[in-house]
């Protein structure tokens, strides 16, 4: 017998017993689903996409019950009371550390943050339970939103424990239920849009939003003549105020705090706060409770708010409290005013504004200070016609937010120091969150501007896994290096190039050369059609168009 014969007849073989295997496997497979409870099929649906499946499917299998919403908000009710047994369990760790205050005070920042964590999964719960789901697809941004939200509180919490690894190892154990069963959360109301359509319940999948179009006269052209009018009186000082701050006492308050303390809380309506020109040396909280507050100034070289703590600041303190002016209830505007810390870079990370307000916008306002100047710590964020400046991850956090016609000012650094315009800290896939950079300028400043090449500058580093950033029909000015980003090291960071997304469009200047760019699996080149996933219109409105309501002018498209 010739070998191609003996070598056909055990391919043969090989083929035929494949087939049988794969059939057999494939009978298998049928009759298991078979044998499947009808509410383990339903689980079976929910959990196939989750990345932690033990968890889910333990979370989901005690719902007594067919409508898929239920098995929707027991997902979100079980993160919830793991996130509240989180912080039984932190609370009882303080004892241990009574005797080291800058733990101590980590701990009582991710008590604050975990509290913040409860409610965008309490407002996630409503959501869902009190709509119906065939018009789920027009609050999945919201509920991504909220949800992407408490991971970025869970790992805020822990990045509070840099200088203190023995805790932090305590507390990455003690949250692993919170953080397994929200990414659970948060991958299922992401796959909602293929879930749903297996239990009959069928819907638009397709963008649902109001069209948009190009601006006109600075206005997106539905934007409502009464909003411009509300600009146009803001900008010219015109607009009359629920209440004047005035450091001479020509106002009715003469410090930002007391008339921030005699706002409405929790209120639907629009409350102005006038701030006179002036210096106020402030540490400013709009709390959770200060909802739709909007404040404004006479410009940001008039109207400033200023501070001066640095993690290195005396004993130390944690890069959340170094912030000078935090904005967290819903809604919050800002406009002409600066908001600054003067720590300087020998303090280190110091914080001018953290940002955690959903729907917030900031027009014509300027942040400055040095490492980590702007946290845009989580929820939906718009920058506009601003001035940023700093050195290191100078724009970082984990929220979907956008800057847009703005001017990006590279400081001077420490001697052997380089400078990363941002660092942004996506940790989980199925965040909808990232940071976007349309039309901007970034440029040194003037005391940089004879060293500009001694000091490396990048466009950002990845903070963690999945480090989103897009920068796009900007001007990069020379001091930008020819690889354009790199590298997060040091401690217990590890290089994300694989798993991250950074991308460039269309931007202009001697920095945007793409020639020598790195080459990394997660960096892209992208063409228009990719940029278009990233125009506000994609990248950040939801359905209700959440921007025309703050009065402030914003660009829907890309440019060219």
């Amino acid at each position: 017998m010739s070998k191609q014969v003996i070598i056909a007849g055990v391919s043969l073989i090989i083929v035929v017993g494949v087939i049988i295997g794969i059939t057999i496997t494939f009978q298998q497979t049928s009759n298991d689903e078979e044998k499947l409870s009808p509410t383990m099929k339903k689980v079976s649906i929910f959990c196939s996409s989750t990345y932690y499946q033990k968890s889910c499917q333990k979370t989901l299998m005690s719902v007594n019950s067919t409508d898929p919403k239920e098995f929707i908000a027991k997902a979100i009710l079980d993160a919830e009371e793991a996130v509240k047994k989180f912080i039984n369990y932190s609370d009882s760790l303080i004892v241990q550390v009574k005797n080291n205050s800058l733990t101590k005070m980590a701990l009582d920042d991710c008590k604050d943050m975990m509290n913040y964590a409860i409610d965008s999964l309490q407002a996630s719960y409503s959501n869902v339970t009190s709509n119906e789901l065939r018009n789920i697809n027009d609050r999945i941004n919201d509920l991504r939103t909220w949800l992407s939200a408490v991971i970025s509180y869970q790992q805020s919490c822990l990045d509070g424990f840099e200088h203190d690894d023995d805790m932090k190892g305590t507390l990455q154990k003690g949250i692993v239920d919170a953080s397994e069963l929200t990414c659970n959360a948060l991958t299922i109301v992401t796959k909602l849009v293929y879930i749903l359509p297996k239990f009959g319940i069928q819907f638009n999948i397709t963008n649902t939003r109001k069209l948009l179009f190009a601006e006109k006269n600075g206005y997106p052209p539905w934007f409502s003549a009464k909003d411009r009018h509300l600009l146009a009186k803001i900008d010219n000082n015109n607009l009359k105020p629920n209440v004047v701050v005035a450091k001479d006492g020509s106002g009715q308050f003469k410090t930002i705090a007391a008339a921030l303390a005699a706002a409405p809380k929790n209120s639907n309506v629009r409350y102005v706060i006038y701030i006179k020109a002036g210096i106020y040396k402030e540490y400013i909280t709009v709390g959770k409770q200060y909802t739709n507050i909007l404040m404004y100034g006479d410009g940001p070289r008039k109207t400033i708010v200023t501070g001066s703590k640095g993690v290195k600041s005396g004993g130390g303190i944690t890069t959340w409290q170094t912030a000078t002016f935090s904005a967290i209830g819903n809604g919050f505007i800002a406009k002409s005013m600066r908001f600054q810390n003067t720590a300087g870079p020998k303090k280190h990370q110091a914080v001018a504004l953290r940002v955690q307000s959903d729907k917030s916008a900031f027009f014509n306002c300027r942040m400055d200070a040095y490492q980590d100047t702007l946290y845009n710590q989580a929820n939906r964020q718009f920058f506009r016609n601003c001035i940023i400046s700093g050195t290191i991850d100078f724009i970082f956090g984990d929220s979907p937010t956008f800057i847009q016609n703005s001017l990006l000012i590279v400081r001077r650094p420490m001697d052997n120091q380089f400078n990363t315009i941002t660092a942004q800290g996506k940790d989980f896939i199925d965040e909808n969150t990232g940071t976007v950079i349309q039309n901007c300028r970034i440029v040194p400043e003037q005391k940089l501007f004879n060293d500009r090449f001694k000091f490396a500058t990048y466009l950002g580093r990845p903070w963690k896994k999945f480090s989103t950033t897009v920068i796009m029909e900007s001007i990069l000015g020379d001091l930008i290096k020819p690889e354009g980003w790199m590298q997060f090291e040091g401690l217990d960071k590890v290089n994300f190039e694989e798993t991250l997304y950074y991308a460039e469009y269309n931007n202009r200047g001697p920095g945007a050369n793409l020639n020598a760019r790195v080459n990394w699996k997660g960096y892209h080149k992208i063409d228009r059609a990719a940029a278009m996933n990233f125009t506000i219109q994609s990248f950040l409105l939801s359905k209700e168009d959440w921007l025309p309501s703050t009065g402030i002018p914003f660009t829907t498209t890309l440019r060219y």
